[in-house]
């Protein structure tokens, strides 16, 4: 038997031939535009996305609230876990009649709070910072609230407690124009 000598192979050049190559990446679903109006070069962009897109826009001063709140957290939590009963004659300007046990309780929790804010002011993932902010706003929300019914309890209304109930609303709502501005969708260039 004998062999036939193979004909020689006509190799295309896919790169010179424009036709060919545009059918080849519309087959491979690349080159056009997608969904948001962009253009991918290669299957593999198309695949992990445009880092572009995952950026955060920050608002303005957002970092240097987020670092102030940590360490206003952290110091308010320090302080009632040590210091309990002058904490507490700061605010009410009476001394503390119960245990100390409560005092250190919410030193617990606004501690508990200051590690999210250390934690969001190290992320750079917009959910963390987020639900940052939104424990934030929930802290001041709650703690305007029980302020407010602590003192009609009382029927005092000492200077301290209306400078903490006047810094927590300016700081809920300061906490909530973050929080807004952060969850706006960018506008397109």
């Amino acid at each position: 038997m004998t062999s036939k000598p193979h004909p020689p192979l006509m190799k295309k050049h896919s790169q010179t031939d424009l036709i060919s190559r545009l059918k080849s990446r519309k087959i491979l679903g690349v080159g056009g535009e997608d969904d948001d109006g962009e253009v991918h070069r290669s299957k593999i962009s198309q695949m992990l996305g445009n880092e572009i897109k995952f950026t955060v826009r920050e608002p303005t001063g957002l970092r240097v609230w987020i670092l102030i709140s940590a360490v206003a957290f952290t110091v308010m939590a320090l302080m009632a876990l040590v210091f309990p009963n002058q904490l507490y004659e700061l605010v009410f300007e009476e001394e503390l009649s119960t245990t100390n046990i409560s005092v250190r309780l919410y030193g617990g929790a606004l501690l508990s709070l200051a590690l999210i804010m250390w934690n969001g002011l190290y992320t750079a993932e917009k959910i963390v910072i987020q639900w940052t902010l939104l424990s934030e706003a929930c802290y001041f929300a709650v703690q305007f609230l029980v302020t407010s019914f602590t003192l009609m309890e009382i029927g005092i209304l000492p200077n301290a407690a209306m400078l903490l109930l006047l810094s927590r609303v300016l700081f809920l709502v300061v906490t909530m124009a973050y929080y807004y501005h952060l969850g706006r969708k960018p506008k397109k260039i």
